[in-house]
């Protein structure tokens, strides 16, 4: 339960949910959130981890059910190693500000400026000999934090074409995030059940600190109500990218269409009741959501108080809202370097066993492949796949490292997303058979009422996958060009951006065609041998097969290990 919540409970929710609901018009968000909770979060989270208990199989093998889909296994893989890229470098910078908190005062603080000098113009700063400093920290519209982070942390280039040298403090704080990870999956869940006792349980105990000490402060007021109150903007739900972006942050936070959930739940007992599960996990993530949103604007209406601006306009939303805003924030309280400490490391916690469960996707597809050969070997695969992927994220750590970070989530954390979870509910509830899921679901956690199913089967058949096509079809409209701030992507850049959005879904028909090409007899006869489950489906072992799936050749095929 706390692997599931640790997954689920992760860096979206402290450092991705607070900033959607900022670009968003703040608590105006929470609706479409909540909706899309309801009609595609809950029905893909409870189908999912229903899915991957049943088989006890990891994201790829899962679809013996419905073989023509088993690109949409890879598809989950690939964007599982794309994301685990670059979220580990995230977790490096995480881990740079916490060894950079270690001092007084904190490096992107400004020293002797008084409150009527500290604004973030510098027309607006009052350069006499006392804050000449102030004046030095200060560049044309930048806050000291906000220069620190471009100048100092990530040593920025002024564009992508501009590649610079590694920044050698990130690419070390990258190596230990690795071994980290690598450390705590090293024994696979044998070992990563104990560490999320402290990385799921940290996080919460470090936001209701900064919670009470932000609702401490003054001018915190005004940012719960852009959070939550009267100052919202309703007008943002007539923006398509609003309920898609809700949409996506469903997916990101709750993990759903990202092959995880399918993963962790093959660990489970067979009649574990994985209903009750998704619902505990579900709603203690969303919690958090909602929770770290007034940590995060109570801090921000401080922000507001201490410059004299708008809420809205105190700091610019984006990927840096945790390392500009927050930081920034952080300096000003008695005794800073403790609260930033205590940030930084349940940043570092919260991303650590979202990306423990990333990595098991990656290994369990793995030895899921070659059972034979790697099911035994279990330390072996993780170390391989912590140094493939930590060179990988190289990139991620030079001067144009943070354009590099924003691409791969732009093209891989979003609409990819709503394509393989639209499949997935379209694959399960029409070509398997959503009332022989129910069935299957059933063999686990006992037989219930026709009622109970009503919501569910709604869901499945019809709410889910129009909702995700409506949402697909809408943000591919209204796509844009990404850019870093006020910097535009060349168009090598955005190219590739479509290059690995495309590398992550031809494997879809790629897998389709060979599946159907494989089968035997006329086209029709092979289009529907691929659409039906394999001799081999079904509960993983014997004795959970029962009648529906009898015993008669089914061990044959299916490794057992010993």
């Amino acid at each position: 339960m706390l692997s599931m919540i640790g997954y689920a409970v992760g860096l979206g929710n402290v450092w991705r949910f607070p900033y959607l609901a900022y670009k968003h018009g703040g608590g105006a968000f929470l609706i479409p959130y909540t909706i899309m909770l309801a009609v595609a979060g809950l029905p893909l989270f409870f189908m999912e981890s229903s899915f991957g208990q049943f088989c006890s199989q990891g994201p790829i093998n899962v679809w013996k059910a419905v073989p023509i889909l088993q690109g949409v296994g890879i598809t989950m893989m690939l964007v599982s190693i794309f994301v685990a890229i670059y979220y580990n470098v995230i977790i490096a910078y995480s881990i740079y500000y916490l060894f950079a908190s270690f001092q007084y005062p904190l490096p992107w603080s400004v020293k002797d400026c008084s409150s009527t000098a500290y604004n973030i113009t510098t027309a607006s700063l009052n350069v006499t000999s006392e804050n000449q400093t102030c004046q030095n920290e200060f560049s044309a519209g930048q806050s000291p934090s906000e220069k620190y982070w471009d100048e100092v942390a990530l040593q920025r280039t002024s564009s992508m074409n501009e590649t610079g040298p590694v920044v050698w403090h990130l690419a070390l704080c990258l190596l230990l995030a690795w071994i980290l990870v690598g450390g705590a999956l090293f024994k696979g869940i044998k070992s990563s059940g104990k560490v999320v006792y402290f990385t799921a349980t940290f996080p919460y105990i470090v936001l209701f600190i900064l919670l009470v000490r932000g609702a401490t402060l003054e001018g915190a007021k005004d940012g719960i109500e852009f959070y939550i109150g009267s100052k919202s903007n309703l007008t943002k739900l007539a923006d398509a990218e609003v309920w898609k972006d809700a949409a996506t942050q469903i997916f990101f936070s709750l993990s759903v269409a990202w092959g995880g959930l399918m993963a962790l739940s093959s660990y489970n007992k067979f009649y574990n009741n994985c209903y009750q599960d998704s619902i505990i996990v579900c709603v203690t993530n969303c919690g958090t959501s909602v929770f770290a949103g007034f940590a995060i604007f109570s801090i921000l209406g401080h922000m507001a108080h201490v410059y004299q601006r708008p809420v809205s306009e105190v700091a610019d939303a984006g990927f840096a809202l945790a390392f500009i805003a927050y930081p920034d924030a952080l300096s000003k309280l008695p005794i800073s370097p403790l609260w930033s400490i205590l940030f930084f490391l349940m940043l570092i916690t919260l991303g650590l066993d979202s990306q423990f469960a990333g990595i098991e996707v990656i290994a369990t597809c793995l030895q899921d492949a070659y059972p034979k050969v790697l099911k035994s070997k279990r330390g072996i695969v993780t170390t391989a796949v912590c140094i493939v992927l930590f060179l990988l994220g190289l990139p991620c750590v030079t001067g144009a490292g943070i354009y590099w970070v924003n691409l791969i989530d732009t093209f891989c954390a979003g609409w990819i997303l709503l394509v393989a979870g639209l499949l997935e509910v379209l694959g399960l509830s029409i070509l398997y058979g959503g009332n022989r899921f129910i069935k299957d679901i059933e063999m686990m956690i006992g037989t219930k009422s026709a009622l109970f199913w009503l919501w569910w089967r709604a869901c499945w058949f019809f709410i889910t996958p129009v909702v995700l096509s409506i949402i697909l079809v809408w943000s591919l409209y209204t796509f844009t060009s990404p850019t870093y701030g006020s910097v535009a992507y060349p168009d090598w850049g955005i190219s590739l951006g479509w290059c690995i959005s495309a590398f992550c879904l031809i494997w879809i028909p790629i897998v389709a065609v060979w599946k159907v090409y494989k089968a035997s007899g006329g086209p029709w006869q092979r289009i529907k041998a691929a659409c039906s489950p394999t001799e081999d489906w079904g509960p993983y072992l014997e004795c959970h097969r029962g009648e529906r799936y009898g015993t008669s050749g089914a061990t044959d095929k299916v490794y057992i290990p010993t």
